[in-house]
């Protein structure tokens, strides 16, 4: 018997211990990495979608005479309905609902004209979570300019992101 237990082969707990406290280790200096990479992709996301929206409103001003009045009037009909001023088909539906990639977008109408055209709007981008989806808020207006602000809500007033 006492044979048979020297030729076993395998791995001890204090091994064990070892190698799963070393995985613990690495797995705790690369989930902060992994957590700020995460963000920053959000934050480029909410950048992409504000660029995609800005030229989308354009599109849309072009083929309906005016901004559009709401996220939504920019996103997919219903099935089987073509595309209209209150559904142009121009985003994505996930886009249009206004969360997307972490972020929450707002869309504003800030002037229409005598016939109730949009002739200016805002669009702000905020971290549904901050700290943890994204860092920083986003602002584009109908002139195309894309801000951004570190702290608080990004508008008119902040710096322009480049």
């Amino acid at each position: 018997m006492i044979a048979r237990h020297k030729n076993r082969k395998g791995f001890s707990l204090i091994e064990l211990l070892i190698v799963v406290t070393i995985i613990l280790i690495i797995a705790a200096i690369a989930i902060p990495n992994l957590i700020k990479a995460k963000m920053q992709g959000n934050e480029t996301a909410a950048v992409g979608a504000l660029r995609t929206l800005s030229e989308s409103t354009v599109m849309y001003s072009n083929s309906y005479g005016g901004y559009p009045h709401a996220l939504a009037d920019l996103g997919p009909p219903g099935t089987g309905t073509a595309p209209s001023a209150t559904a142009a088909e121009l985003i994505d539906s996930g886009l249009a609902s206004g969360v997307k990639s972490g972020y929450k977008f707002t869309f504003a109408v800030t002037a229409t004209d005598p016939a109730g055209n949009v002739v200016s709007y805002t669009v702000t981008a905020t971290p549904v979570t901050p700290g943890t989806t994204g860092q920083r808020s986003f602002f584009v207006d109908s002139s195309g300019t894309i801000r951004a602000s570190q702290g608080g809500i990004a508008d008119s007033s902040s710096p322009p992101l480049g």
